[in-house]
């Protein structure tokens, strides 16, 4: 039941905004295996990757725990740089763990329900900046970005849907751990001027990918999943 409150509530907010449902709104928490304080975080993050189409969730699990007792198999440099970024962009500044960040604007504690949800409601409320439109062919990804307002990098990131994990040591050590949606590889592929655009960028790591647009103050100007 509690699964199913929390969905309904996100869907009815999103839903409601077509723009919203057809680009999703971009949740990226980033954390870490060897954290005590990031299991319900991660287990909010999988409850949001099942069956809302409208939002994206990204598990980015950063390197800095790596030393205290257990070295997370999921853990990317490329991760704890795109961290240390957003606290250069963001008001608080900070890198913790489970940080989300959504629509590269709004942090807040990852596992905080009422906060995330807020957040990405506000998030939904903003139209994307342009239509695209991503396609997995062979081993490459076809990008195609229409003209629209801003300019931004293009990131391809790959992920995988789920993976448990028995951890044998650390803070969360005995303890069987659930990732949705980890990321496996991150990449900046190309640079969005505001012109349409057609791209051909290799795949990156991990079962699904997924294409964001980011502006250079950290906003999520476009999103979508890869069609395979």
């Amino acid at each position: 039941m509690r699964a199913r409150s929390i969905g309904l509530a996100v869907a009815v907010a999103l839903l409601s905004d077509s723009a919203a449902a057809d680009q999703p709104v971009v949740l990226e928490l980033f954390t870490s295996e060897s954290c005590s304080s990031c299991p319900p975080a991660d287990a909010l993050l999988g409850e949001l990757a099942q069956d809302h189409p409208e939002i994206l969730p990204l598990a980015f699990h950063v390197t800095y725990w790596d030393g205290a007792g257990w070295r997370d198999p999921f853990a990317l440099p490329e991760a704890t740089a795109r961290q240390k970024r957003y606290a250069s962009l963001l008001p608080d500044g900070e890198v913790y763990t489970p940080e989300a960040v959504i629509g590269g604007r709004e942090s807040a504690i990852g596992s905080d329900r009422h906060a995330v949800l807020g957040a990405i409601r506000r998030a939904a409320g903003r139209s994307p900046a342009a239509s695209l439109d991503a396609v997995g062919d062979g081993g490459a990804i076809r990008v195609t970005l229409s003209s629209g307002a801003g300019a931004g990098t293009i990131w391809v990131v790959g992920y995988d849907a789920l993976h448990r994990t028995e951890v044998k040591g650390g803070e969360n050590g005995g303890r069987s751990l659930v990732d949705a949606n980890s990321v496996r590889g991150i990449s900046a592929a190309g640079r969005w001027t505001g012109a349409a655009f057609t791209g051909r960028f290799a795949r990156p790591p991990g079962e699904h990918a997924a294409v964001l647009v980011q502006a250079d103050d950290g906003g999520i100007l476009a999103a979508t999943r890869v069609a395979e």
